[in-house]
């Protein structure tokens, strides 16, 4: 990104898209990019008026990462000598909402219409509270979100229009039932690098026999996706299957997001929070939290279970079995690092010109 010219680029470019590397700003890290936003501001100044100075802001900087927010001023300096783009959406985590401040007040003074702020992917359908700093610019319309189509609470129709959808937990977005839920489940012999997988295979379920038991819905293939094929391994390792009229269990599925004593723990009936793995990819996982007392004769609470690949890619709304690469750590880091298509979608589609279809989604219907 740093390195690549912006010349092939010119005169051929209606939108600029901008996602820059959050490593250097997430709460999953150091958060040096905190310490050097100073510099990084200084280089969106310079770049601003065509004066490149990353080289010496690069070399005081604590995390050679941070001066990436700063790139999109390099692109869109060079496009706005032929008065492109038309449109611009950038992404990054919160922390980075002074920055694009900073690039607002720049672009209004090139022509734009310019909106800046918090979202929340849950307001958009997205089964994950996952909040980000967005910025949307435009030569040819106002500026603005997109309306929020879901609500923490369910919001009835009125006088003002319809009301919004309840927020998509993750139960509903991996098609687990609300009543008689399945444990969820992961492939042995493949942890998050490639290596043995932890858990025990007692405690395993699969999606299939979630599908199989009527509550897996997936979408018609004439709409584009396809429900997940698990491995032989998960069809014969469930030895623990709760069923219909047997002795209820006191406890509830809950995703934690790491081992930390702070970390984000939800309720299967909620969507998740903000998924992010980096080198803690093995321990985001499903845990049995106690609800009551046991009782004699109750089935035991299964280990915890290691979130797979595609349940958390079905979390940032990509399709079940979209063919991530490289080793599970590698998927991992693609997965938590993406900007969820839903939300995507929707910041994405005033500019286009088209109308979102949530039919183009993979949640479940």
């Amino acid at each position: 990104m740093a390195m690549y010219p912006t010349w092939p680029f010119i005169g051929r470019t209606r939108g600029l898209i901008a996602s820059p590397p959050c490593q250097a700003w997430s709460m999953a890290g150091k958060r040096l990019g905190l310490v050097d936003q100073p510099l990084v501001h200084a280089a969106v100044e310079d770049l601003a008026a065509g004066r490149d100075t990353r080289e010496r802001l690069l070399s005081a900087c604590r995390d050679e990462r941070s001066l990436l927010a700063a790139e999109p001023m390099r692109y869109l300096h060079a496009l706005s000598a032929v008065g492109e783009p038309d449109w611009v959406a950038m992404e990054e985590v919160p922390d980075v909402l002074p920055l694009w401040k900073q690039y607002a007040a720049i672009l209004r003074g090139w022509g734009f219409s310019v909106w800046y702020g918090i979202l929340n992917a849950a307001d958009y359908g997205v089964p994950q509270t996952r909040r980000r700093a967005i910025l949307l610019a435009s030569r040819t319309r106002t500026a603005a979100p997109p309306p929020p189509t879901h609500a923490k609470l369910a919001e009835p129709e009125s006088l003002f229009g319809p009301g919004r959808a309840r927020w998509v937990s993750m139960a509903d977005a991996l098609g687990w039932g609300a009543t008689d839920r399945p444990v969820p489940t992961v492939c042995a012999g493949g942890g998050p690098g490639g290596g043995p997988e932890p858990f025990p295979s007692g405690a395993r379920k699969t999606l299939s026999d979630a599908r199989d038991r009527g509550t897996w819905k997936p979408r018609s293939p004439a709409n584009g996706a396809v429900s997940p094929s698990p491995c032989p391994a998960e069809r014969a390792a469930n030895t623990r299957r709760p069923t219909t009229g047997s002795t209820p269990t006191p406890w509830r599925w809950t995703l934690r997001s790491n081992s930390q004593a702070n970390a984000t723990t939800r309720n299967i009936d909620e969507p998740a929070g903000t998924l992010f793995f980096g080198h803690r990819a093995d321990e985001c996982v499903w845990q049995a939290e106690p609800v009551a007392p046991a009782l004699p004769g109750t089935v035991p609470p299964p280990d915890p279970i290691r979130i797979t690949a595609a349940e958390a890619g079905v979390l940032q709304t990509f399709p079940a079995d979209y063919p991530w690469a490289g080793n599970k750590g590698q998927q991992f880091s693609q997965i938590g690092n993406a900007v969820p298509p839903l939300l995507a979608g929707h910041l994405l589609a005033s500019h286009l010109g088209v109308a979102l279809d949530p039919a183009d989604f993979t949640l479940a219907a």
